[in-house]
């Protein structure tokens, strides 16, 4: 797409090219000017359909005007003050409204600011009420890019490159990923051998009386928006029970709606010991925070975790207002029945283009991946249809370890029209790949 000069697009890319490290990969090279609802309108005057939503974050859409007006309220109240330092309702507040909505027996939260310290300070939490040092993640996931985040990381082997030594004590077992199956297996003869492996590696590699925790995205999100079968999930909650291990569940990207419940946990009726959350839960502020049982966070005794922004008043404020939005407007309902719409037709165009080798998602969480004809992964093909659907007006983001799983993720308030306009203009993408 060619820039005019008078919009400043190509002034600000040359700018932020001598001024923003590029290590931060991009992509696109749209500048933007505003956001509204399920679009974003660049400076050049284009208008996108945007399917990435903040990578997962919008889930009220772009400036919805209940979590603006809350946020500016608050802003002409208190933009910051630390909860270290003070209390205030709004934190008590946001935190009552997490116990209520979330499953099993979370009763207590500590806020901090992002995805990656979410899942620091549950681990943290697992490790210290346990007195347990060992760890256990899942290959392919994806859990931050600090360094205890990105140790428990293995979506992509270059997170990790130029950053060994790891953190100690943490150790990967396989994500039932049924399409490309760890343990070599067909769907139809899979007797979940993945929780057989974690057995084992318990009895041979990492002593059962040192776990503290294993760590868990109900849906592998980064790593190819896969869907555990539930037998798993159930049989994984049941192992930690029997060996005392607790179970945390990462649901920075699956929660607060985007699988069509408020978390992905209640899709598999598993209750978590401990839920990192962050992305959607204030409407693009940035929030995060670690929920467990009281008996877990009374065990944490005051001064040995912390942080200065978590819990800030605005995003607490932006928070309530996006989660009633999502309560209130009927976004759940919404966001399965055009996930279920979404799968529908992409199952249509599996069978019409044998690039797509697997369409599966939950929610408005749905991932379609590309093969080539031997069956491998297609990153070039992946590429390039997004690469024409942008072109065409509409942003796409890619995942897996090939990067070549294209997922769709817009905002749970999408309209019929929205994803009908997404779906033909992938479609022609295909077509024009093809």
């Amino acid at each position: 797409m060619e820039v005019e000069a008078e919009d400043g697009t190509a002034d600000i890319l040359t700018r932020e090219a001598s001024v923003i490290a590029p290590t931060l990969a991009r992509y696109t090279s749209l500048v933007i000017e505003r956001g509204e609802g399920s679009f974003i309108y660049t400076k050049d005057g284009r208008r996108y359909l945007d399917f990435a939503s903040g990578i997962a974050t919008n889930n009220v859409g772009q400036c919805h005007p209940r979590v603006v007006k809350a946020a500016i309220e608050q802003t002409q109240k208190c933009i910051h003050a630390a909860a270290s330092v003070v209390h205030y309702e709004l934190h008590v507040e946001l935190a009552e409204k997490l116990v209520e909505i979330t499953p099993g027996s979370i009763e207590m939260c500590f806020f901090a600011n992002s995805g990656a310290e979410a899942v620091e300070g549950a681990v943290k939490l697992a490790r210290y009420t346990s007195g347990r040092p060992i760890v256990i993640s899942f290959i392919g996931s994806f859990h931050g890019r600090t360094y205890g985040a990105v140790s428990l990381t293995s979506s992509k082997a270059h997170y990790r490159a130029g950053y060994q030594p790891m953190l100690p004590s943490l150790f990967h077992t396989p994500y039932p990923y049924c399409y490309r199956c760890p343990m070599g297996h067909r769907r139809q003869e899979c007797s979940i051998d993945c929780l057989n492996y974690l057995r084992q590696m318990l009895h041979t590699v990492t002593p059962v009386e040192d776990v503290a925790a294993i760590l868990l995205e109900p849906v592998l999100g980064e790593g190819g928006y896969v869907v555990p079968p539930a037998e798993f999930v159930r049989g994984l909650r049941q192992l930690c029970d029997e060996h005392g291990i607790l179970l945390i569940l990462d649901e920075v990207q699956t929660g607060f709606g985007r699988t069509g419940k408020m978390f992905a946990a209640e899709h598999f009726t598993v209750r978590p010991d401990i839920m990192s959350v962050a992305k959607g839960i204030a409407g693009g502020f940035p929030l995060s925070a670690v929920l467990a049982s009281s008996r877990l966070m009374k065990a944490w005794p005051a001064g040995v975790h912390g942080s200065t922004f978590g819990g800030n008043p605005v995003a607490c404020a932006a928070a309530l207002a996006s989660i009633a939005v999502i309560q209130e407007e009927g976004l759940l309902d919404n966001a399965t029945r055009l996930g279920n719409m979404i799968l529908s037709r992409l199952h249509e165009l599996k069978n019409q283009h044998p690039v797509i080798g697997d369409v599966r998602g939950l929610g408005l969480m749905v991932g379609i991946e590309f093969v080539k004809d031997d069956g491998s992964p297609d990153k070039e093909a992946a590429t390039r249809v997004r690469e024409l659907c942008l072109e065409d007006g509409l942003i796409l983001l890619s995942c897996g370890t090939d990067e070549n799983v294209i997922r769709l993720i817009p905002p749970l308030t999408v309209s019929d029209e929205e994803v009908d306009i997404a779906l033909a203009t992938i479609e022609r993408g295909l077509k024009r790949c093809r």
